[in-house]
């Protein structure tokens, strides 16, 4: 493999990424303004559960399936990481999720567990994302909410569980 293989790989890579975290924030934001198609999303907010990470990937997955295989008519190393890294970003958005509805505490990669506190606070209109917040920042949906508002009513003890211990099916 050439340094020029790799590198275009790597690029498509980390474009998969970024593509999928504004698809992620998109979607949910949608799912919140057009009701015909947010039922489901309602009863998720009324449940205010997760459905376990690799079910959450299945349905992130499905809708992007089709937006995973244009980049190899670029090329082949561009289409590798280009799938790549949006199935890798749907993973880490459907464990985020995850995580947030058991154990908020444990998303350090945050201030604050973005999708946590949409939940808790029945924010409908604000902080859509649930892997990151950057694109909430971005298109100003972002609502900072006091630490000590957040964790209220939070068990200490679950900061003490592993990383791994979500429900996975």
């Amino acid at each position: 493999m050439t340094t020029s293989t790799f590198l275009t790989g790597f690029w498509f890579f980390l474009g998969g990424l970024v593509f999928g975290s504004f698809l992620e924030y998109w979607a949910h934001r949608i799912l919140h303004q057009w009701m015909a198609i947010g039922k489901v999303h309602r009863n998720h907010h009324a449940s205010g559960v997760g459905q376990g990470v690799l079910m959450e990937y299945w349905d992130y997955i499905r809708p992007l399936f089709p937006l995973m295989f244009p980049m190899f008519l670029v090329s082949l190393p561009a289409g590798i990481g280009w799938f790549i890294g949006t199935n890798v970003f749907a993973f880490f958005s459907a464990y985020s999720h995850q995580l947030q509805h058991e154990n908020p505490l444990k998303c350090f990669w945050m201030p604050m567990p973005n999708h946590y506190v949409h939940h808790k606070l029945n924010m409908w209109h604000h902080n859509f994302g649930m892997a990151f917040d950057i694109w909430d920042r971005v298109f100003r949906t972002h609502k900072p909410v006091e630490a000590a508002k957040w964790r209220e009513g939070l068990d200490p003890e679950m900061k003490k569980r592993s990383f791994l211990d979500v429900q996975w099916w």
